[in-house]
């Protein structure tokens, strides 16, 4: 399930990605929320056709919050996030005001 959720052309992890990459935010899974991703998808006993509504469920509400969300960089999703733990980790970008002239 893992292979599914990473692997063919239009696989949900890349689709998600491209959705994110439109607000220019960066959409990061760690190894163990794919894991329990596909665990999840396992014991719901919906295999493969589960899988979007568990990303959909994981993802929403920082969907929904993402144009608002400023300075965002990247969001990271864990095992923790997926089990309902913790919400997504939000990197922010760091203000580049004034680098380009200290070298």
């Amino acid at each position: 399930l893992v292979q599914i959720l990473t692997e063919p052309k239009n696989a949900l992890i890349k689709q998600y990605e491209r959705l994110f990459d439109m607000e220019d935010v960066k959409l990061t899974f760690q190894t163990d929320a794919l894991k329990a991703i596909a665990e999840k998808a396992i014991q719901r006993k919906t295999g493969a056709r589960g899988l979007r509504s568990i990303m959909e469920g994981i993802l929403l509400d920082t969907m929904f919050d993402l144009p608002t969300l400023e300075s965002v960089e990247e969001i990271v999703i864990s095992a923790d996030v997926v089990e309902g733990k913790a919400k997504p980790l939000l990197i922010h970008a760091e203000r580049q005001e004034g680098v380009e002239h200290s070298a």
